[in-house]
């Protein structure tokens, strides 16, 4: 009768623990077993774990050559607590994974050429203030009458003179003005309305 999968399985674990153990005690051949063991499953552990870390494919075999031979320094004091040796080897390999992600973010990039000026551009936080104060204006703008609002866009995102404005909506300079001079007395009370919300 052909054994069960978790009997085969039980076999193998005991069978790793007595190359473990044999291991612990200083022996050669069983070292050289447990890494042969060891490695391919470090190995497979750095790639997924450092797979976007640049030039992931050396970084891991570094990482994993490095918890292999922590685990060979680690090996004579290592004692026995009930849980599988693997988790021991995990635990080594989480922290090499972790150093050299943190190597990876410290590393310098390098460039081609030096910029010659500085970067004036707005940064991120910049960028999302922005972004939000304009969708803040545009739902203001949006409670506005829709002649108002085309008004303050020729005049104010635009740039339209008062005369060029006129013209667009078929209404005099000063007409425009003081449609212009209501339409932003009447944001500037939607907004005070909504901060206070």
């Amino acid at each position: 009768m052909p054994d069960r999968p978790d009997r085969a399985d039980s076999r193998a674990d005991d069978g790793m623990r007595a190359v473990v153990v044999r291991a612990v005690q200083g022996d050669l051949q069983a070292t050289d077993e447990l890494l042969a063991y060891v490695r391919p499953l470090v190995l497979r552990y750095c790639r997924a774990r450092l797979g976007r870390v640049p030039g992931a494919e050396h970084a891991a075999d570094d990482a994993a050559q490095e918890v292999c031979l922590a685990v060979l320094s680690a090996l004579p004091r290592y004692r026995d607590e009930g849980r599988p040796f693997e988790a021991f080897v995990f635990g080594i390999a989480a922290h090499k994974v972790v150093d050299v992600q943190r190597a990876a973010v410290r590393a310098a990039v390098p460039t081609c050429d030096l910029p010659e000026a500085i970067d004036d551009y707005p940064g991120p936080e910049d960028q999302v203030v922005r972004r939000s104060d304009a969708a803040q204006a545009r739902a203001l703008l949006g409670r506005l009458p829709d002649n108002l609002r085309e008004l303050l866009v020729l005049r104010v995102a635009v740039g339209l003179s008062a005369e060029e404005t006129g013209r667009a909506m078929g209404m005099s300079p000063g007409a425009v003005r003081v449609a212009q001079h209501r339409a932003l007395s009447r944001l500037r009370a939607l907004a005070e309305e909504e901060m206070t919300a």
